[in-house]
């Protein structure tokens, strides 16, 4: 089994292993989602200067760049804060929790079980509203969470491969069977297009408030965990010699990793890569710390999030991509070379 070893970490990340150097770092990670919070009000088919952004939040009027912000831009904003939080957080508990730098929500299903469990819920059910088919979306992401782990338990232990290539199977299959059910009724899944290729962008804040519970609960139970799985980085035997619970520790987390990645793929769809990147950037940061990765996810990931949907408003202009195809342009890659390192199996 794979452990999470601390002499495997390179130079830069032992030299950003002081608290110092870790404050300063999320200081600067805070700053940097500040400023793109800002720009993604202020970019779009047309950039709003900030006067009237201000204009907008704190003396309202029937300008029409004011109605843009308040009922498109920032429900928008809100939406990509919440997701790309929901993402981060719910890849580094599945990076964590398996032992694998090569999984997220995305590459291992998860998202995939969502997506269709919503699509059984949208299209067979006719159920239309978030509070009706996010359950559907918790469903789906907590069965093929719990399929994955169970096809990539091996006689040695969970295989980091063979959950990756477990995920991406599941996460095709249930991709085809998505797609063979909105063939079946093109009309019912029309609204769900640009749901499908994973996007912030039309979400109106009424999609973030019943979600937004179950993000705040599985955020917590995140934080509560962070011990007990720096404690099973070391291996099982070491984490039961320090006084870890290992059975009510991957339950708490893999009931985090359900709320938080089926929550978000209920508002934006499957959007992927997020997970697995920001993880791998906090880790470099901090060093295996889980609550200090957890605390760079939360500022890391939708600072991600935010700027490629920014960078999908711009490369097309006046026309737009959605979040998801942007963030697999960039994750793409990444995947691939984290794929090739020789040292991919071991965090």
């Amino acid at each position: 089994m794979t452990t999470l070893a601390p002499h495997r970490r390179g130079p830069a990340a032992v030299k950003a292993a002081g608290p110092r150097r870790r404050l300063t770092g999320l200081i600067a990670a805070l700053a940097a989602l500040l400023a793109l919070l800002v720009l993604s009000v202020m970019i779009g088919s047309t950039t709003i200067p900030p006067s009237t952004v201000w204009d907008a939040l704190f003396h309202s009027s029937a300008d029409l760049d004011q109605f843009a912000i308040r009922d498109y831009r920032l429900p928008r904003t809100v939406v990509g804060l919440v997701v790309g939080v929901a993402f981060g957080i719910s890849g580094a508990l599945i990076q964590a929790l398996t032992r694998n730098p090569l999984a997220d929500p995305g590459v291992l299903g998860v998202n995939a079980g969502a997506s269709f469990a919503v699509t059984v819920a949208v299209g067979l059910l006719g159920i239309r509203d978030m509070q009706g088919y996010m359950w559907f979306a918790f469903a789906g992401a907590l069965a093929v969470t719990f399929m994955v782990l169970a096809l990539g338990s091996t006689r040695r232990g969970r295989s980091p491969a063979v959950m990756v290539l477990a995920g991406v199977c599941v996460g095709a299959v249930l991709g085809g069977a998505r797609e063979a059910l909105q063939l079946t009724d093109p009309d019912a899944f029309d609204a769900m297009r640009s749901w499908n290729a994973g996007s912030i962008s039309g979400r109106p804040l009424d999609v973030v408030w019943p979600i937004l519970p179950f993000v705040a609960a599985a955020l917590v139970l995140a934080f509560a965990v962070s011990g007990p799985l720096n404690s099973m980085a070391l291996g099982d035997d070491m984490a039961v010699a320090q006084g870890a619970r290992l059975a009510r520790t991957r339950i708490l987390a893999i009931v985090a990793v359900t709320l938080l990645a089926g929550g978000a793929t209920a508002i934006a769809g499957p959007i992927g890569f997020v997970g697995l990147m920001v993880p791998h950037v906090a880790r470099w940061i901090t060093g295996p710390h889980q609550r200090w990765i957890l605390a760079y996810s939360i500022l890391l990931a939708p600072s991600l999030l935010l700027a490629s949907d920014i960078l999908g408003r711009i490369v097309v202009a006046p026309g737009e991509l959605p979040v998801g195809i942007v963030t697999a342009f960039v994750g793409a890659p990444v995947l691939i070379a984290m794929a090739r390192r020789s040292k991919a199996s071991a965090l």
